[in-house]
């Protein structure tokens, strides 16, 4: 052990002229060298995953019924089980009643719905205008909510009727 001891005065010593004269640091180019200096690697980039679509929301003047609209991929909160796209739309009296439409298929009703919420959006589909999104379009009336797919299947919501096809 004793004799290591004067060793590491010289090696201390030779680290520091070695620093003091200039000389490259571990993975620098020699001050001679026009080589670029090696960097750690870069993570590449990856391309974006594709995009979530957006949801649409409307309500009928009287604030019975109210729609949501979600396109085909679903949203960051919702991906419809065919991948979409697919039109729901509440009635709230006299009995709570959801109709959907999907991608494909005859429209449904839902007469038994656990998480009834609707129709706090804040876009009115006045009576005499029409909305549309993806393959659905609906027509806002006094009598009612119609809306179907461009195939022809449909559904119609009114105080008075429910029916889907």
């Amino acid at each position: 052990m004793l004799r290591l001891l004067p060793a590491v005065p010289v090696l201390l010593l030779s680290c520091s002229v070695a620093l003091a004269s200039g000389a490259p640091t571990p993975g620098e180019p020699a001050v001679e060298s026009s080589q670029p200096r090696e960097t750690a690697k870069q993570p590449v980039a990856k391309a974006p995953a594709r995009g979530l679509g957006v949801s649409d929301e409307f309500i009928m003047p009287s604030g019975n019924i109210g729609c949501i609209y979600i396109p085909e991929g679903g949203t960051d909160v919702y991906q419809p089980e065919d991948g979409g796209p697919e039109l729901s739309c509440d009635r709230i009296e006299p009995k709570y009643v959801r109709a959907i439409l999907g991608r494909s298929g005859k429209g449904r009703v839902l007469s038994d719905i656990g998480d009834q919420g609707c129709c706090s959006a804040q876009k009115t589909l006045d009576y005499g205008d029409v909305w549309r999104g993806g393959p659905f379009t609906c027509y806002s009336e006094r009598t009612g909510l119609t809306c179907e797919r461009d195939d022809g299947h449909s559904f119609l919501l009114s105080r008075a009727r429910v029916k889907a096809d």
